[in-house]
């Protein structure tokens, strides 16, 4: 089978994907209930009981609000890096200490055949991190809740199957929007989150010839449209002679109100 995933939700009111492989199924934040992840899972035919664990990107609300819930009730392993722990412990509840898996950011975790590789981006969190997920030639992945691309993270990311990166904004959208300086400050900024331009010029640096799909994430219920964000990515793209026609990559969505269908790494 290799990867399998779909991304649950995506935005600022709830971020979760689960990913499958051939021995394994990994939810990777829980930013909504428990309720609500327990549906979106049954939707797409599968169950929290079978998950092996929960990956955690950082600490902020809408990548935790079911955590502790979910661990509690499936008794389910968290994992998350020290510092992001550190966070966790004043809001998620008791974890017992069976269930609370400390990693190393820039490591590798090994469920089965899967690999997991966390890396370090650059957000206003304690430390926060994105995930590659590999298994046999395939990769996924997920790079979302990024004030800028790094090299540390263009390096982990490219040659990658399917990306999923943050679009979070429409530039003039944010300055003109009714947030106030503060908040549009630090969105804009080297802790905030990738604009629509922002992500077409990572995309440039980390699409190869291996690279199939794209899915634009984490996108601004007030501050962005999809139309606009797959249009601004595409506009960026072909300015820098890259056609996903010729390339044959497809740009997709994610929702912040329904799941995205399960997406195959071995389908081209």
């Amino acid at each position: 089978m290799g990867i399998k995933f779909s991304v649950l939700a995506s935005g600022s009111t709830g971020n979760a994907m689960v990913v499958q492989s051939n021995e394994t199924q990994l939810l990777i934040d829980a930013g909504l209930s428990g309720k609500k992840i327990e549906s979106l899972m049954q939707e797409r035919g599968t169950s929290c009981a079978d998950l092996e664990g929960i990956l955690v990107t950082h600490e902020h609300s809408d990548h935790i609000k079911g955590l502790g819930a979910l661990s509690r009730k499936y008794k389910l392993p968290i994992y998350a890096n020290q510092k992001t722990w550190d966070a966790l412990n004043k809001t998620v509840g008791k974890i017992e200490d069976q269930y609370r898996k400390v990693i190393q950011t820039q490591s590798q975790i090994d469920f089965g055949s899967l690999k997991v590789d966390s890396y370090s981006v650059s957000h206003d969190a304690a430390e926060p991190v994105g995930y590659c997920f590999s298994e046999d030639e395939q990769k996924l992945s997920l790079v979302t809740d990024i004030g800028y691309m790094s090299q540390n993270v263009k390096d982990k990311v490219v040659d990658s199957d399917v990306i999923i990166i943050e679009s979070n904004h429409d530039i003039e959208m944010l300055r003109m929007g009714r947030y106030p300086w503060n908040i549009k400050r630090r969105i804009l900024g080297d802790l905030g989150h990738l604009s629509n331009e922002a992500a077409g010029e990572a995309l440039c640096e980390i699409i190869t010839m291996k690279t199939k799909r794209v899915y634009l994430a984490h996108l601004s219920r007030d501050h962005n449209l999809m139309d606009l964000a797959r249009l601004t990515v595409e506009n960026v793209l072909n300015g820098n002679e890259i056609s996903l026609r010729e390339h044959k990559i497809t740009l997709k969505d994610t929702y912040f109100d329904r799941a995205t269908e399960w997406d195959d790494l071995s389908i081209s």
